[in-house]
């Protein structure tokens, strides 16, 4: 049995969906909520109900459980993300009930420039995660990701409801040259599920990226493309733009900006081109041909409909 965590989130649906069509069996840990659980559609899984600070619901997720796939993270609330208690204790509380288990492997999910000694929050709780992960004594394999993207995701999806919210200009940090290089989600969700099959990846950590380095400008430009409309692109000075974040995400909460993103586009995010093919034997999808998920959507709809969902999770 296989337990995924974050198994609701944009990736976790992704993850799920492969598993399953390959035949595993799959428990989902879903946190308690008052809400309908954002499950996968047509997919058969199990589902245990936990907060990852509840020892004894972890304890009674594991049962039978030999595998953990950890994506759960809380990022996506930018200002308002509690990462001591959900990036690092929770690794750590799903770290010790999958010990008492005797979990066979360990699954972690993080971001390219996770470090302990990072500047930036939420790459420095990853990289405290990434620590317990390897203290544990549990077989793992830790998969630090490039920015990841595809239909429903925080980045693409987020910046066109962005654009369409500045009907004329747009901001970016600095001039726009910082490098990330876009994996598709789908790509990410393959290489998570084939290294289950390989017992070389037992107690590795990959770096896992697209085909392509690109600078933020050039993604704006892709974006903007598909949409089939034009702002003009202005550069902002990072700490001025990140004065204007942090006020905009204390007025409003729900709207798709987030100091993660500043702090991610702080450097360059990029690993080597060729991990995919050398490690995984998987030719990565280029951005520039899988993103017709924006074309002909009503992204000012699209950005009210976000305003009103997140503004009932915050």
């Amino acid at each position: 049995m296989i337990l995924v965590t974050g198994a609701t989130g944009f990736i976790g649906r992704e993850l799920v969906s492969s598993l399953v069509e390959m035949g595993y069996p799959v428990r989902l840990l879903i946190r308690p909520s008052p809400k309908s659980p954002n499950l996968p559609r047509g997919k058969a899984v199990e589902v245990a109900v936990s907060s990852l600070s509840d020892a004894r619901g972890l304890r009674a997720a594991m049962v039978g459980v030999d595998t953990i796939y950890h994506l759960a993270g809380v990022e996506w609330r930018g200002a308002y993300a509690d990462l001591v208690k959900v990036d690092i204790q929770g690794t750590r509380a799903v770290l010790q009930a999958a010990i008492d288990a005797r979990v066979d492997r360990f699954f972690m999910l993080s971001h390219l420039g996770a470090d302990r000694a990072s500047a930036f929050p939420v790459l420095k709780a990853k990289g405290i995660a990434e620590e317990f992960v390897r203290r544990s004594g549990i077989d793992f394999t830790i998969m630090r990701s490039a920015v990841v993207y595809g239909p429903q995701d925080g980045f693409t999806t987020g910046l066109a409801r962005l654009l369409a919210a500045l009907p004329f200009i747009f901001f970016m940090p600095g001039e726009g040259r910082t490098l990330v290089q876009p994996i598709w989600v789908r790509d990410l969700a393959t290489c998570l599920t084939w290294a289950l099959e390989d017992q070389s990846t037992r107690n590795q950590m990959y770096e896992l990226g697209g085909p392509e380095y690109l600078t933020f400008r050039q993604v704006i430009e892709m974006i903007l493309r598909e949409m089939g409309v034009q702002r003009r692109l202005v550069g902002v000075a990072p700490p001025y733009l990140r004065v204007i974040t942090i006020l905009l995400e204390a007025m409003f909460p729900s709207l798709p900006v987030s100091i993660f993103w500043l702090d991610y586009l702080a450097a360059n995010r990029t690993c080597s081109l060729d991990t995919l093919p050398r490690y995984f034997n998987l030719l990565p999808r280029r951005m520039s041909h899988q993103l017709d998920y924006l074309r002909g959507v009503n992204w000012q709809r699209e950005l009210l409909v976000s305003l009103f969902q997140r503004r009932r999770r915050v």
